[in-house]
């Protein structure tokens, strides 16, 4: 009698009678190898909560462009708070009362702006009253240029003129007779419309400039009082008051390294820029200097301004346009080199963001805010990096942010 043993696995029978199987002699053996096991990511996805995200993202930047003229001095008054609390903290070390040494701080910057654009007043007004003989100084050199040759430009001019021409006549031996032509004149160029435009967005600049002075002052008189407020917003648990406490320094103690940075290659184009137009032979080349240093604090648009005005003038004191291309070249170029390499390294360096994500900083914000968000997008990230590093659940945004 054959006897039957199960050992191991279900997958393994064996037979004791002269270890021949309970089969037919007739039937093949089939080899069966076990199948490899799948490895599988498991990634749980909430449809719902996704989509919400999606939404309250679009909500948030319609709400940032819609109220960016709220938004906007209230960030530049943090970001200034931020720069000149040192100074006001050490005069309050020696015993200067904050409401004080806040006012004097800020008399004495805008002191120093005032007296640089008076400086630089004189040279403005001159540019502004050579233009017309910059216009006839181009045209001139554009003819001289061209000499009695006819260029590449100029015969296109005149094919599609003749092509024109003969395609009126066409249309007008062939086409409906009694048809009225009409032409539209444009309007002529008026001055005053864009004076009146002009002068409507000065005044709301200098209105915004105003409430920044003074969000500023109030800030800076107000010292720890905000941080203070936070922590006792963060919870009664002494470990939710110590993260908020350690976020809190690291904004201030980045923010501040950014300004430091960015005073660093402002000086930086500053003096390379002065070197730069005192080598090729341009007047007043350290008033340039100066103009280059302070624009290069917008980024991209100021250094375009410092280019195209130094370009301007160098045309007007050599009366060459291979002089004035030298001279907005040579501008444009330290520019470039410093604000592509220099200050995004050290950016990221100072700020432990990722160079990466700083140019889409810069893009994002500045396609908000324009000029302004170019200013301030920088600052922001590195606000919104340090807070999401101290939020479980927002640490993979702070980790794809950092460096």
């Amino acid at each position: 009698m054959n006897a039957l043993q199960l050992s191991g696995t279900d997958e393994e029978t064996t037979v004791n009678d002269n270890h021949q199987p309970d089969t037919a002699p007739d039937t093949p053996q089939v080899t069966t190898f076990p199948e490899p096991e799948r490895l599988l990511l498991h990634m749980p996805v909430d449809i719902r909560n996704a989509s919400l995200m999606v939404l309250a993202g679009m909500g948030l930047l319609f709400v940032l462009h819609w109220a960016k003229a709220v938004f906007i001095p209230i960030m530049l008054s943090i970001l200034f708070s931020y720069a000149f609390s040192p100074l006001v903290n050490w005069m309050a070390h020696r015993r200067v009362p904050r409401w004080l040494g806040s006012a004097i701080v800020l008399l004495s910057i805008l002191g120093a702006l005032g007296s640089t654009a008076y400086a630089l007043s004189d040279e403005a007004s001159a540019m502004v009253e050579s233009l017309p003989v910059a216009a006839q100084k181009f045209r001139n050199a554009m003819k001289r240029s061209s000499g009695n040759s006819t260029s590449t430009l100029d015969t296109v001019q005149k094919a599609a003129t003749q092509i024109e021409q003969a395609a009126q006549e066409g249309a007008a031996s062939g086409g409906t007779r009694g048809a009225m032509r009409v032409v539209i004149e444009k309007s002529n160029f008026n001055v005053k419309d864009y004076l009146w435009t002009g002068t409507i967005g000065l005044i709301a600049l200098i209105g915004q400039a105003t409430v920044v002075i003074f969000l500023t002052y109030f800030l800076m008189l107000s010292g720890d009082t905000f941080r203070r407020k936070m922590l006792k917003l963060a919870g009664p648990n002494l470990s939710s008051k110590k993260i908020t406490l350690h976020a809190l320094h690291e904004i201030t103690e980045q923010i501040q390294r950014y300004l430091q940075v960015q005073l660093l290659t402002s000086a930086l184009v500053g003096v390379m820029t002065w070197l730069a137009l005192w080598a090729i032979g341009l007047d007043n080349a350290p008033v340039w200097g100066i103009a280059a240093g302070v624009l290069n604090l917008v980024p991209y648009v100021g250094s375009l301004i410092t280019a195209a005005a130094s370009a301007l003038v160098g045309f007007l004191q050599f009366g060459s346009l291979n002089m004035a291309m030298l001279v907005g070249g040579a501008s444009l170029v330290i520019h470039t080199i410093v604000g592509n390499i220099v200050t995004p390294w050290l950016t990221s360096r100072a700020s432990r963001l990722s160079p990466v994500a700083v140019f889409v900083a810069l893009l994002a914000w500045g396609w908000l805010w324009g000029v302004w968000g170019l200013l301030l997008g920088i600052p922001i990230m590195m606000m919104v990096k340090s807070v999401c590093d101290r939020v479980d659940d927002l640490k993979p945004v702070g980790e794809f942010l950092g460096s």
